[in-house]
């Protein structure tokens, strides 16, 4: 798969909205261990806003399809859970001024969501958030070889899991889970699996799409 439309990225953003709000109690069981448990319905909020913007709202590019979903995860979410995703999705969609998403594209988009978050909340790496599942899903794509879009969104998803998974040997640095100190040992940043849900789905809905496409060219080719 090479690239994909406004309409099939749409659908993408979909599928990523609806697997988040599906994993509201695991995310809310995640915050507990390190937060004050509001994250699951925070995000489920702010996911169905952006579920919403993105079916309805007009784009005339992929960067307005990111837009319409940050601005509305901004707007519903609340709290710092909502800043950062809603922040993420802005500033991925910035580099994107066309008309469809190819994997050159999909890459600029992490590197720019990683740069927007990082700018507005100054996290790094080994401060046990969303960052660290962001930063090695980036660099999982730089370090493989040249991919297609579909190959370079699951080899995104599995680095951020493995950055995710990272976390729980971290001690938090920032955010409320700071307070907590080396009791937030042993526990996953809920951040981090969230940004692993919206890139898991992303990869899930591409092979979908990449199966459709293929089907569709095995129907449409002459017998001979």
């Amino acid at each position: 798969m090479d690239n994909i439309n406004l309409e099939e990225l749409k659908r993408l953003l979909i599928a990523a909205a609806d697997r988040v709000i599906g994993h509201r109690d695991e995310l809310t069981k995640a915050d507990q261990a390190i937060g004050d448990g509001d994250h699951g319905v925070a995000m489920e909020r702010g996911f169905a806003a952006a579920r919403q913007a993105v079916a309805t709202k007009p784009a005339q590019t992929v960067g307005d399809v990111f837009r319409n979903a940050g601005l509305a995860v901004l707007a519903q979410s609340g709290g710092a859970s909502g800043a950062v995703f809603g922040t993420f999705f802005i500033g991925a969609g910035k580099p994107l001024s066309q008309s469809s998403l190819n994997a050159s594209g999909y890459a600029a988009a992490l590197i720019a969501g990683l740069d927007a978050v990082q700018a507005r909340g100054k996290a790094k790496p080994g401060d046990k958030t969303m960052v660290d599942a962001l930063s090695a899903a980036i660099a999982a794509v730089a370090d493989a070889p040249r991919q297609d879009l579909r190959a370079l969104a699951v080899t995104a998803a599995a680095g951020a899991r493995t950055g995710s998974n990272a976390t729980k040997d971290m001690i938090a640095s920032t955010g409320k889970a700071k307070t907590l100190g080396a009791r937030s040992l042993g526990h996953v940043d809920p951040g981090s699996i969230t940004l692993c849900l919206v890139l898991e789905a992303w990869a899930e809905a591409l092979g979908s799409m990449s199966v459709r496409q293929h089907d569709r060219t095995e129907t449409d080719s002459p017998i001979h």
